[in-house]
């Protein structure tokens, strides 16, 4: 983040690549040390844990972080060209915030790293504040966000009240207890960690601030602050509980099925990509919750591969929309006719996005949504799998629709779709995870399975 700051403070004016290209480098330099770095080492009074969980989501964070930021290198509103320093720079203040999060143990740094990293969200999500539409969206994010704040405070006060202490240990020993008003402060949390992910009826700010901010941070808001929510739930509520772990399991399904009915449904109707993706991101967190229902080690486990195959095929899918959205000046599905005969790598790679969203064999989403519905079925959840199975089908009409566009309908224009080569990277990466993980699971699923582990 200094780096980024110096960098920008006294480059040149116009030289507004330079931040960026430091943020990606020194993030690239970050991942190679959390991919060397081992487990076990504690501080703060164990309030601060580096543990496999935690290296888990970091590297996790730092691989989205660093995708959204090379998408955001070809950005064109003249707005990145006076404050670039500051959009990176809020990048990096969010990122910061997740990655303290993922190792906190303690309630007070949980709260705080979680401020930490979604204050500087909203503010992104306004940044182009010259238009209408991002300012209402920001400004709808933020009253959201700060309602999810309030209950998740509120919720955690009573926690600490009963608990008498803020280690998440002894959260987990008085939970045992089965205290009515501790039930009530962890049922309270649950309702504000469920605005962080966007779970159905927590959801209400995502199709507007998806459709009002620019697609490389949208890809990256969704993905990366709804893993850190997945990583706070899973230490609230299953890290050292045992057998009290079953509490959530009714309403982990109840959230889990209302949220994959609602972001299907809502789906089919929209007419422009970036709000039918918003509602189908919702629709996956509903997958992802069905692994938390199951409140098992392989439950964790497949939700934690699901998120690593959910940030290629998310991220890919919106790092196209930008790159169609930069020639045809639209985001609707009708500016995506004939893009098969007019760039047809870039048809290719938004159809292995879609499929692997969809879950179609063997791209990594398939693999995502058949583990953890396995792992659903092994716990009894008969009816939440034929439920997620049936809706799986649905979701394949409005990502079908898509494809129908790029692949059987005409062309208005006959030229090929300029692609920057920064965020034609970008997409060949996403592109490579989307195909590697579908073709090759067992690494992935294998170091997911170490991770969890550890939880139960």
């Amino acid at each position: 983040m200094l780096l980024v700051f110096f960098g920008g403070l006294f480059g040149r004016r116009d030289d507004t690549r330079r931040v960026g290209v430091i943020s990606v480098l020194g993030l690239v330099v970050l991942f190679g040390w959390a991919l060397r770095m081992e487990p076990g080492a504690t501080w703060l009074g164990e309030g601060f844990v580096q543990d496999e969980l935690a290296l888990f989501g970091k590297r996790l964070f730092l691989v989205a972080t660093a995708l959204g930021i090379l998408g955001s290198l070809t950005l064109r509103a003249p707005v990145f060209a006076r404050r670039a320093t500051e959009y990176y720079l809020l990048m990096l203040a969010s990122l910061l915030g997740m990655l303290v999060l993922a190792s906190a143990r303690d309630l007070i740094l949980l709260f705080v790293a979680f401020e930490l990293m979604s204050i500087p969200l909203y503010v992104l999500a306004g940044f182009q504040k010259g238009e209408d539409l991002a300012v209402e969206a920001a400004l709808k994010f933020f009253l959201v966000g700060t309602v999810s704040s309030a209950l998740i405070a509120y919720g955690l006060s009573f926690v600490y009240g009963i608990a008498r202490t803020t280690a998440l240990p002894g959260v987990a020993s008085a939970l045992s207890a089965g205290s009515p008003l501790m039930i009530l402060g962890l049922v309270l949390t649950l309702a504000g960690l469920g605005f962080k992910i966007a779970a159905v009826p927590f959801h209400m700010w995502v199709p507007d601030t998806y459709e009002a901010a620019n697609a490389p941070f949208v890809a990256w808001l969704s993905v990366a602050p709804k893993a850190a929510g997945f990583i706070v739930i899973f230490r609230l509520y299953l890290e050292g509980v045992g057998d009290r772990a079953v509490l959530w399991v009714p309403i982990a399904t109840g959230l889990a099925a209302l949220t994959i009915v609602a972001g299907n449904l809502m789906a089919i109707p929209q007419q422009n990509v970036k709000r039918l993706l918003a509602y189908s991101g919702i629709a996956h967190i509903g997958y992802m919750l069905i692994g938390f229902a199951a409140v098992s080690a392989n439950g964790v486990a497949m939700m934690l591969f699901y998120l690593v195959a959910y940030l290629f095929g998310n991220m890919g899918a919106f790092l196209v929309v930008e790159a169609v959205t930069q020639s045809e000046g639209s985001e609707r599905i009708d500016a995506y006719k004939g893009l098969a005969q007019r760039s047809p790598v870039l048809a290719l790679a938004m159809l292995l996005f879609l499929l692997s969203l969809g879950g179609i064999p063997f791209v990594a989403g398939f693999w995502a949504k058949l583990y953890v519905f396995w792992a659903a079925a092994d716990k009894g959840l008969y009816w939440l799998v034929l439920l997620g199975a049936v809706l799986t089908v649905v979701a394949l009409f409005y990502y079908l629709l898509v494809a129908k566009r790029m692949y059987i309908d005409a062309p208005v224009r006959t030229e090929p779709i300029p692609v920057p080569p920064l965020l034609a990277l970008a997409i060949l990466i996403c592109s490579l995870g989307v195909v590697i993980m579908g073709i090759y699971p067992k690494p992935f699923v294998l170091s997911a399975l170490r991770v969890a582990a550890t939880l139960f």
